[in-house]
């Protein structure tokens, strides 16, 4: 549970501050073209960072950078919330970004080790990955709580008492029993990786405010490619890899990394334009916006702790990914086919399935992308899973908005004018986006049809296995 707290720490700052920027910007007179920045500095430094994080989780102790991590992260959203202008608020995300960076991996490993039982595990990561997929709604209604009732400040303060929590509960409860990553730190794939994932990260940012054929959009993802090939061909040749390949070619794991990153790619996506749909087109204020996705919220921790958790013991894996990413589907489609007056009643139960089918989903997929890891790799295997979910939410992001704005601009300028018309031609965009925020789940669910073959644990082999291999399903013959 400590661990979990700390995880909704890093997915609740990565939402919280989309409902508080609008209040930070007045306040520090940001303009309007670097206002984004206060999300993608965040965002940069946790996605560049990650696989360096964990790695270094793996040399120098998972528990001793956990807690590190909770302090700095603290210190960082402290700084932030003192900011006297935009530079010092710039500082602090980026900072919080890179001990985020630190903190995902170390206990998402952490878990991995700490439960090797197959009902254990199964309870342990079904509050992990409830607190996981849960953390984005969750910020979102409590970004627009503080914002309202307090200010844009306790949006970043608020992360001091969780950090203060998690180290005091950490301290006598969490242990780290895995055996550690000797070799020295590979320093060309630090800077590869980094520097690609961040260039990636960019063009994604990037394009949501200067579009997809930008320069500096197009130049960053080219960047970015080019890094991370050279990054992959380094890897094959030295001799302490930073990402060993053989984290990425057994297929179990490779079907988890890419069908949770395709799902996030819809989910963040799904956010952003719901968000847009309660305040723009409902007129629904902060407050009652973030109200709002408590459905969802509470539907996504039972689909994880409840539903996936019980059936994990009993089942093996695939049928339960695959299930949960096409009931998720399901409730997208339910969201694409909402109109400028239609019941919340409605939305709810649209929540509710996407909640439930992506909480079910996303529990076996966490304990997946550790599948088979010797102790010595866990953190950097951990870190591979959250990279997946910071890479595939800036695609979402910038992807999905970037439909739901050109399809809106194109209904609008084939129908009359006028407030009605305006409003209709937002929902037309957000409803194309969600149809293609519901074809990637479903490109989820195939890609777990075809790889996943991990069998339930009950009829995992018990002969001569890892603490890590113990914890997870073998795969079948």
């Amino acid at each position: 549970m400590v661990i979990s707290i700390a995880q909704l720490m890093v997915m609740l700052d990565s939402a919280v501050m989309n409902i508080a920027l609008p209040s930070a910007q007045q306040a520090l007179h940001l303009s309007d073209g670097n206002r984004q920045w206060v999300i993608t500095a965040y965002g940069l430094a946790f996605g560049g960072l990650l696989l360096v994080g964990g790695r270094i989780g793996d040399m120098v102790g998972r528990k001793r950078v956990f807690l590190l991590a909770l302090l700095g992260f603290a210190l960082a959203s402290a700084l932030g919330g003192a900011a006297t202008n935009a530079s010092m608020l710039l500082t602090a995300r980026a900072l919080q970004g890179a001990f985020a960076a630190l903190l995902a991996p170390a206990a998402l490993s952490l878990i991995s080790l700490a439960f090797t039982e197959a009902r254990e595990r199964a309870k342990a990561f079904g509050i992990f990955s409830a607190v996981a997929v849960a953390g984005g709604a969750v910020g979102l209604l409590l970004g627009g709580l503080l914002t309202e009732y307090l200010s844009w400040r306790w949006a970043m303060f608020v992360n001091i008492p969780i950090a203060v929590a998690g180290v005091l509960g950490a301290l006598p409860t969490v242990h780290d029993a895995g055996e550690r990553h000797r070799s020295r730190l590979d320093m060309p794939g630090v800077v590869l990786a980094s520097l690609g994932l961040v260039a990636v990260v960019f063009s994604f940012s990037n394009a949501e405010g200067h579009g997809w054929t930008a320069p500096s959009t197009i130049g960053s993802a080219v960047a970015g490619i080019v890094l991370l090939v050279a990054f992959i061909l380094v890897q094959a040749r030295v001799k302490a890899p930073l990402l060993p390949l053989r984290i990425l070619t057994e297929r179990n794991r490779a079907a988890a990394y890419l069908s949770v990153a395709l799902a996030v790619v819809s989910m963040f996506g799904m956010f952003l334009l719901l968000s847009y749909y309660f305040q723009a087109v409902r007129g629904y204020s902060p407050v009652e916006a973030g109200l709002a996705f408590l459905p969802l919220a509470v539907a996504q921790a039972l689909g994880a702790s409840q539903v996936a958790a019980r059936l994990s013991t009993r089942i093996a894996p695939r049928p339960i990914m695959v299930g949960g990413y096409l009931v998720t589907a399901v409730g997208v489609a339910m969201l694409a086919l909402l109109a400028v007056d239609s019941s919340y009643l409605t939305i709810a139960l649209a929540e509710i399935i996407v909640g439930l089918g992506i909480g079910a989903a996303f529990m076996p997929a966490m304990s997946l992308s550790t599948h088979g890891v010797g102790t010595r790799d866990a953190g950097v295997a951990s870190a591979m899973i959250s990279s997946s979910q910071q890479v595939g939410g800036s695609i979402g992001t910038a992807l999905l908005n970037t439909v739901a704005t050109s399809s809106a601009a194109g209904y609008l300028a084939s129908h009359l004018g006028g407030a009605q018309a305006q409003q209709r031609a937002l929902v037309h965009g957000y409803s194309v986006a969600y149809w293609l925020a519901a074809g990637f789940l479903v490109v989820s669910a195939l890609v777990s049809a075809i790889a996943v073959n991990a069998s339930a644990p009950e009829r995992a082999p018990s002969r001569n296995r890892t603490a890590t291999q113990e914890a997870v399903p073998v795969p079948t013959a």
